[in-house]
């Protein structure tokens, strides 16, 4: 009771009343405090980054930079002026109004709402209309954006009050006419920006750095924006814009094309795999490192965030059923309280919005620990290919070194891909299994029979698929290995005329290849049809189960079930491919971790013996 005794005296202080109503009416107290944290965090967030960036003009740019304003600046700088005035001259005459007839300013929502946001217009139309150089570019779009969304929201709120309760208040026609000056800066945000940056280009161009100066912005300019990209710009893929635009205004060259970050390049992936493997060896010396292992510790932190997107992309994709069965109910009269029609479609909106971006951030984090991974190899089996020792040369032609950087190290770098696919499958079948029972009940039962049916019906196809794998990879082998030698022992062939007998042995070749590729496409296709075969056989057994055990249809379940029967349908169809592509990614892994493994040249014997026939030789 103290408690609420407590929370009523706020609620009294701040809106005189007790009474917490919809968020959607503008007039009510809780929207005018929503209101005002947002332009109070908003205030707090500008002045913390005004405060905090630093200039980074060069000596010359300052004498050569002069303020010149747009009439897009000018505009936008006047009208979100005026906009701030009017809001702050409205709130000091609602508490001037308040002290006078009341001796109070209770309640404090509607003049402190007026005075963050006439704060807020101000700071922000003078700051980013004209003093937008200042800022970073991410935070200066970040701000007309928040900005522009808040005031769409704030004016679609006020119209929708003015048109139900036909009266139009000084409040509702000022937050009406703040989405212009909204729209203005917005404009004057993304058109300036680009004038921004022809001031900045010529601005370098006329900057010449002094005897020992380095230019450090020479060696960086090339360099993807990735590199200095912030969160907002990561989400949305941001950084991308500058090279979409290149390619839609022109055909991109290699210079165009800029340069991986220094963590993802070959040299810095392979320095960490050696630091890595060095770091192994001092823990244990007495055993060899595992490649592997090594790998996972480079890059665990990457796998651990793609992992993260993934469940959040499974979560979110799987409340799609509960958000129809909760629709549903609402359409029948079955309401849990008020506007839950609304809470619902809110709901569904952001969850959305995290399902793309999520699933997004999955993909392609895992394809950038996939380059990694295979720039990594890469390097290792070129280190490896200079230190190999004669007799690991005759076990490995260069024809199968090609093929492990061409074939096994491509295989290993799309895995990353697939690896989170291995455990979200398993999770988003028992998430779909749940909600399954949840709506239909012990009928469930039949679906789950089925797909471990499925799953057990496919064992022994995997295992023929690991063997025609590794029977492909040698027969492919095989045939590089003797073109190869063909084409390196050419003018032999010529001058003894070997080039049908070489001809018809490349051929057999390549039957021999032949033959397994048919028989590990033959297994991928019976995989497929298994596997895709089976939602039809958990609908038709889960309903037919239905039937029998007497459990009621009706609108709700129904459509849940149907519903539900997409994400049953994804996962399953998926786990061909999955397991096609683990026991690829292993027998590359297997056959590259041989070579790794090979003997090398004695390199301190080879300098022994260097000495000592220098010496020699100096004797004499």
């Amino acid at each position: 009771r103290e408690k609420r005794k407590k929370m009523a005296g706020f609620w009294s202080a701040s809106c005189s009343i007790y009474d917490v109503k919809f968020l959607i009416d503008p007039s009510t107290c809780i929207n005018h405090f929503l209101i005002s944290c947002f332009h109070v965090f908003f205030l707090i967030v500008l002045l913390f980054v005004i405060i905090i960036h630093k200039s980074s003009l060069k000596p010359c740019q300052s004498l050569i930079h002069r303020e010149r304003y747009s009439t897009l600046q000018l505009v936008s700088a006047i009208t979100n002026g005026v906009l701030g005035l009017v809001h702050l001259f409205y709130g000091i005459w609602i508490l001037e109004d308040k002290l006078t007839k009341n001796q109070t300013a209770l309640p404090l929502d509607l003049w402190l709402l007026e005075l963050f946001q006439g704060l807020t217009w101000l700071l922000v139309g003078l700051t980013l209309s004209l003093k937008f150089k200042q800022i970073p570019r991410a935070w200066l779009r970040f701000f007309s954006i928040l900005i522009f969304l808040v005031s769409a929201i704030n004016c679609a709120l006020s119209l929708f009050y003015v048109i139900v309760s036909m009266h139009l208040s000084f409040k509702e026609g000022v937050d009406v006419l703040s989405f212009p000056g909204a729209i203005l800066l917005l404009l004057c945000t993304y058109k300036e920006s680009k004038c921004s940056d022809t001031d900045r280009e010529i601005n370098e161009s006329l900057y010449a750095p002094l005897n020992g100066e380095s230019n450090k912005d020479d060696s960086v300019s090339r360099v993807t924006l990735f590199a200095k990209a912030g969160f907002f710009s990561r989400i949305s893929f941001w950084w991308l814009n500058s090279l979409m635009k290149s390619g839609k205004e022109k055909t991109l060259q290699d210079e165009d094309v800029p340069m991986l970050r220094e963590e993802d390049r070959a040299e810095s992936c392979y320095s960490m795999f050696l630091e890595q493997l060095n770091k192994q060896n001092q823990k244990d010396p007495s055993s060899q490192p595992s490649v592997l292992k090594t790998m996972v510790l480079c890059h665990w932190k990457e796998i651990l965030m793609s992992g993260f997107f993934a469940m959040l992309k499974v979560l979110a994709l799987s409340s799609g059923p509960l958000l129809l069965n909760s629709f549903i109910l609402v359409a029948e009269g079955y309401e849990s309280f008020k506007y839950q029609g609304f809470v619902l479609a809110i709901s569904l909106f952001f969850i959305k919005i995290i399902e793309s971006l999520s699933q997004r951030q999955w993909y392609f984090r895992s394809r950038l620990i996939g380059l990694k991974a295979k720039s990594l190899l890469t390097a290792a089996i070129y280190k490896k290919q200079l230190r190999l020792s004669n007799s690991a040369r005759l076990a490995h032609s260069s024809g199968e070194i090609m093929n492990y950087v061409t074939v096994d190290a491509y295989r290993i770098g799309e895995f990353p891909y697939w690896f989170h696919q291995t455990w979200t499958t398993s999770f988003q079948l028992c998430i779909s299994l749940v909600i399954l029972f949840r709506a239909v009940g012990l009928a469930t039962l039949a679906s789950l029979v089925v797909i471990v049916i499925t799953v057990l019906c496919n064992t022994p196809l995997a295992k023929l698929q690991h063997k025609f794998q590794s029977k492909l990879m040698v027969a492919q082998d095989e045939r590089l290995k003797a073109i190869s030698e063909a084409l390196v022992n050419m003018k032999v062939l010529k001058l003894y005329a070997w080039e049908t007998s070489f001809k018809n042995s490349i051929e057999g070749l390549r039957n021999e290849e032949l033959k397994w590729l048919s028989a590990v496409q033959l297994r991928k296709a019976y995989n497929t049809f298994l596997f895709w075969s089976s939602p039809v056989m958990v609908s038709a057994a889960t309903f037919g189960a239905c039937y029998f055990l007497n459990v009621p249809l009706h609108a709700n379940n129904v459509f849940t079930f149907v519903a539900t029967l997409r994400l049953v349908q994804d996962p399953i169809r998926t786990i061909p491919d999955v397991i096609g592509v683990v026991i690829q990614a292993k027998v590359a892994f297997a056959r590259i971790l041989k070579f790794l493994e090979a003997p090398e040249l004695q390199s301190e014997n080879i300098g022994k013996r260097c000495s000592e026939d220098n010496t020699r030789g100096s004797i004499s």
